[in-house]
């Protein structure tokens, strides 16, 4: 089966991936004080393994929902079955160790317990077929699934198998090929890579993350993205105002590139350096739980369409939603919508 690429329309409206689970689902102050998990982190669910998949499919379809009462052109799953971005997909490969972890330091200089690399990293079986089946059945707009990027999980675990950091990534990307297959084979229009170690790590990035990028995309003819940000608002308040590592995205061969831009006043300018992509902006931040106006919106589109043309600009929240309240992102997200709707009245687009 081969995947067909997505037209979308000037200032189409997208979310980056996750949204937030439901109180009834998850504990959410396990979940704040827990860190962003890299090895299991079953003591966020508050419901019983017997009964934890449909009630996830429940706050699945609630996510679902919100999405599209808010007008969004691409939607997810919200990533509600997850405890963070990378674990649910990194820790069902064969060749690691999770039961054992190893204590690294993280992006905000301390730790974190990750996998230990052991062995050859393969994927045994489709990880999320069931999850983009079951968005696929509950929505009819461009439905988007993301998959951990191999660089990010190779940052994300403790090397005790393959010669080199690069030989992990390259492991890594061959996994999220066959993932990414199986993906648009289940209904996906869209696949997004999380990449947001490129920019903590950038150094190591521009030794080897294009090509894992590119070795994880061989083959796919399907609309992709990438994301990278500075990590979630939550977790690091204070930003850096500039990417160390983003013009080099232009080398990849995924046809989007996702950035914040609304938390750190990111100078638009640098969208220039995207030629030849789609660009996901971020003009919502995640800092606040108070949702932006949508005339703040419309100002911070129209800065970066001093850069980009409409065609090719995806409005889009900076990074995940998973640590605000249900009601705090719908009302953000409505704000958005709104808020690409003036742009594009004012273009003459609507």
């Amino acid at each position: 089966m081969t995947a067909a690429k997505i037209a979308l329309g000037p200032l189409a409206t997208s979310v980056v991936g996750s949204y937030p689970q439901p109180e009834s689902l998850i504990d959410r102050e396990v979940l704040l004080s827990s860190g962003v998990p890299r090895v299991r982190a079953r003591q966020i669910w508050r419901v019983a393994d017997s009964e934890l998949e449909p009630a996830q499919d429940e706050g699945t379809v609630a996510a679902i929902r919100d999405m599209e009462s808010a007008g969004l052109d691409i939607v997810t799953d919200g990533e509600i079955r997850r405890e963070s971005y990378s674990n649910r997909f990194a820790t069902a490969l064969d060749g690691l160790d999770i039961d054992n972890p190893a204590e690294v330091p993280n992006r905000t200089n301390g730790t974190t317990w990750v996998p230990r690399i052991v062995g050859p990293i393969r994927r045994r079986e489709p990880v999320q077929k069931r999850d983009m089946e079951f968005l696929r059945a509950h929505t009819d707009r461009i439905a988007k699934i993301t998959v951990p990027g191999p660089f990010t999980m190779s940052m994300q675990a403790a090397n005790e198998h393959y010669e080199s950091p690069r030989e992990a990534a390259m492991a890594y990307a061959d996994a999220v090929n066959a993932e990414i297959h199986d993906m648009f084979a289940a209904g996906a229009d869209i696949v997004q890579l999380d990449e947001p170690w490129m920019q903590s790590r950038h150094e190591q990035a521009r030794e080897f993350a294009v090509e894992a990028i590119n070795r994880a995309l061989d083959g796919v003819t399907g609309t992709t993205a990438v994301h990278m940000c500075f990590g979630y608002a939550s977790a690091v308040k204070n930003k850096p105002s500039g990417y160390s590592f983003l013009p080099e995205l232009d080398a990849v061969d995924a046809d989007q590139i996702s950035i914040e831009a609304a938390q750190p006043d990111l100078d638009t300018a640098i969208l220039e350096k995207l030629p030849s992509k789609a660009v996901l902006v971020g003009v919502i931040g995640m800092e606040s739980p108070e949702a932006e106006s949508p005339q703040l919106v419309a100002e911070r589109i129209r800065a970066a369409l001093k850069h980009l043309p409409p065609e090719r600009m995806i409005v889009a929240p900076d990074c995940g939603m998973k640590y605000l309240t249900r009601e705090s992102a719908l009302a953000k997200l409505t704000a958005m919508v709104e808020g690409a709707r003036i742009v594009r009245a004012e273009l003459g687009l609507e």
